[in-house]
């Protein structure tokens, strides 16, 4: 602590400069039927990591989603919360249109996509990033705008949220991954529309270099940089 520092604010800095990783894994949702919920998740395609019953009073079930490092977890007197109490639980996806076409095709009830334009208040819900809904994926495809919503069985809301590019800082400069092969095939997508217009711009001609290009692109929009040009 530095002379000049107060204690509550050398314990805020030193937590700036925390170095140990603490990861996100677990995520609780109150239910009122486990085994209808089981049912409910695992029709979704989620991983099922565990469902572990003590035969008394106590169950736990955990699942998964695809490609996520964090997991969900209900049951048996898992949680005091009220069944249904869980809202504005964000699944990120790369590809809205294809995630809500997939849930769709499983049976399960999903909004039209939506966006937001910056309205606070208004008779929506309140976890919404903007609380007033407008029709349709965002005009501009902005990464973070486009939204569609599904509950589970006892109203447990869920929100995809379109994410193509990250905000600078948001993710490593220095590391690159892809969840799934859908993500990166819609990375690859992205990266070859872009270099289309890159090539338009040499007067039409083959890219030897285009590897290097789209490996330029695939970093610079997961970390937040300005694209190459």
């Amino acid at each position: 602590m530095s002379p000049n520092e107060s204690p509550d604010e050398a314990r805020s800095n030193g937590a700036t400069r925390a170095r140990v990783d603490m990861k996100l894994e677990i995520v609780v949702i109150p239910v009122s039927d486990v085994d209808r919920s089981k049912e409910f998740y695992g029709r979704l395609g989620w991983r099922l990591d565990a469902d572990f019953d003590s035969g008394k009073d106590f169950r736990v079930i955990q699942f998964t989603p695809p490609g996520s490092g964090c997991s969900v977890i209900f049951g048996r007197n898992v949680t005091g919360a009220a069944p249904g109490s869980a809202q504005g639980l964000y699944l990120i996806v790369s590809d809205l249109a294809a995630a809500r076409k997939e849930l769709i095709g499983l049976g399960v009830k999903v909004s039209e996509e939506f966006h937001n334009e910056g309205v606070y208040a208004g008779s929506d819900e309140p976890y919404l990033f903007g609380r007033m809904r407008v029709d349709g994926p965002d005009p501009a495809h902005g990464s973070y705008r486009s939204f569609a919503s599904f509950s589970d069985p006892d109203g447990n809301g869920w929100l995809f949220q379109e994410i193509t590019t990250r905000l600078p800082g948001r993710i490593d400069s220095a590391e690159t991954s892809f969840a799934s092969t859908n993500d990166l095939a819609s990375a690859l997508r992205r990266a070859a529309a872009a270099h289309g217009e890159h090539e338009k711009l040499t007067g039409g001609k083959y890219d030897d270099n285009w590897p290097d290009w789209y490996a330029d692109y695939m970093v610079r929009e997961q970390s937040g940089k300005d694209l190459p040009k």
